[in-house]
């Protein structure tokens, strides 16, 4: 017999930790190849970890809820002893390799004890949230939960920064009672003020807000608390595309095995606007732009539960309008059955939403940081509208639908704002009705 570590994947170049919801094993229980061993969510996606090797579950090194990093053994499990290359080890050595196999064992369960201490040591509440790169540092400077509580936060809504818990590391080194000196600007009570209290009677019925509620929750709030939003209104003809598809979707469909929705045509006009106005396409950090090379449209879809989530088309500008198709089909139906990976997430550098999905014509839509920019797509209507001829203006019915532009105004102004969805419509209306695809 030999053990198997179980580490917690790598799940994206910006995802360095998860929380575990629930195992699918217990101890004892046999395990397939590729089987599922427990269920696990980050701040972007909640997914499965499988296992990589055949065998019997012997321990279980974290709870529900705990927080683990990247890398880290979660789980141990016993295989045979050809089952594994771990256990390939010559018959001669098997006594010392079993001793070193339980010391190594161990060693790395005192590890993650260790790890396990100082990973949940240190969290985010409903009154005060920590961003990983703090927690990071107070886990590795060794600070607690309540001396980091205690640190005065010059960021949004009292928020502890970098270069708050960096000047606190630097006084701690200089004053020799580091954690009484703050503790007085714990002004909890200012905030506990904020969020007055929500009278209930008897009747009402309370419902806690799921785990995925909570993150969008926050997501919304700091961004509206991070950009200066604004809105720019603009409606498109959209005639000349609903004809097309009505035209050749089934042929399509037929051909490709896929649904031609309108969101590809619409994906494809924004990724050719960006391109035009590559400063939409940018990102703010601190006092500096980043203007990103590539376009990755984040495409806002339904999960399975009525919550959203943002899925990313990546280099959407190199896409054809097939591959463009595909890729919104394939990432929608993912995310309605709970299948995306934490890659399918990141990444993106604009946003749409598709308000026009619930019947509205328009809206204000919330921008998804760090991006500086999300378009929102109303319904098509078909409506009676002055249509323009070289023999005079007549009356006709047109499909027309309204594209709604939020930006931030810190680094877009309206010029920009208005010409990039300006741009959006052009693409839209000189749609050519006898393209082929």
């Amino acid at each position: 017999m030999a053990k198997f570590e179980l580490k917690l994947p790598k799940m994206g170049e910006s995802v360095a930790e998860a929380t575990i919801t629930s195992w699918l094993k217990e101890v004892g229980d046999t395990i397939e190849a590729d089987e599922a061993v427990l269920e696990i969510a980050t701040d972007k996606v909640d997914s499965e970890v499988p296992s990589e090797v055949e065998g019997v579950l012997v321990e279980k090194l974290f709870n529900v809820d705990d927080v683990v990093q990247v890398g880290q053994v979660i789980a141990i499990i016993e295989t045979e002893g050809q089952g594994s290359a771990e256990t390939a080890a010559p018959k001669a050595e098997s006594k010392p390799n079993a001793v070193a196999d339980q010391a190594a064992v161990a060693q790395v369960a005192q590890t993650v004890e260790t790890a396990k201490e100082t990973v949940t040591a240190i969290s985010s509440s409903e009154e005060r949230f920590y961003s990983p790169l703090v927690k990071n540092i107070a886990k590795k400077e060794g600070i607690s939960q309540a001396e980091l509580d205690a640190i005065l936060g010059t960021g949004k809504d009292g928020r502890v920064t970098k270069n708050d818990i960096l000047a606190h590391l630097e006084s701690r080194s200089s004053a020799p009672q580091p954690t009484k000196a703050p503790e007085a600007p714990k002004a909890a009570p200012a905030k506990t003020e904020k969020t007055a209290p929500v009278v209930t009677s008897g009747d009402d019925e309370i419902i806690e807000m799921t785990r995925m509620g909570k993150i969008i929750a926050h997501h919304m709030v700091e961004s509206v608390q991070t950009s200066a939003h604004v809105q720019s209104f603009i409606e498109a003809d959209v005639t000349k595309i609903w004809n097309w598809r009505k035209k050749v979707k089934d042929a399509f469909a037929k051909r490709e095995g896929e649904n031609l929705t309108f969101t590809p045509i619409f994906m494809e006009a924004v990724a050719k606007a960006l391109r035009d106005f590559p400063m939409m396409n940018i990102s703010v950090q601190g006092d500096t732009i980043i203007k990103k090379k590539h376009i990755n449209l984040g495409m806002a879809a339904a999960l399975g539960d009525g919550n959203l989530i943002v899925p990313v088309i990546k280099d959407a500008d190199q896409l054809n309008l097939v591959g463009m198709a595909k890729k919104v089909n394939d990432l929608a139906n993912r995310a309605r059955l709970n299948q995306l990976k934490p890659d399918d997430i990141q990444g993106g550098t604009y946003t749409v939403t598709n308000v026009g999905t619930f019947g509205s014509i328009m809206g204000t839509p919330i921008i998804n940081q760090p991006q500086v920019g999300i378009l929102a797509l109303g319904a098509i209507r078909k409506v009676p509208a002055v249509v323009e001829t070289p023999e005079g203006d007549f009356i006709g019915i047109r499909y027309k639908m309204f594209l709604s532009h939020s930006y931030d105004h810190r680094v877009v102004n309206g010029a920009l704002g208005g010409q990039f969805v300006k741009a959006v419509k052009d693409y839209l209306e000189g749609w050519d009705s006898n393209r082929e695809i």
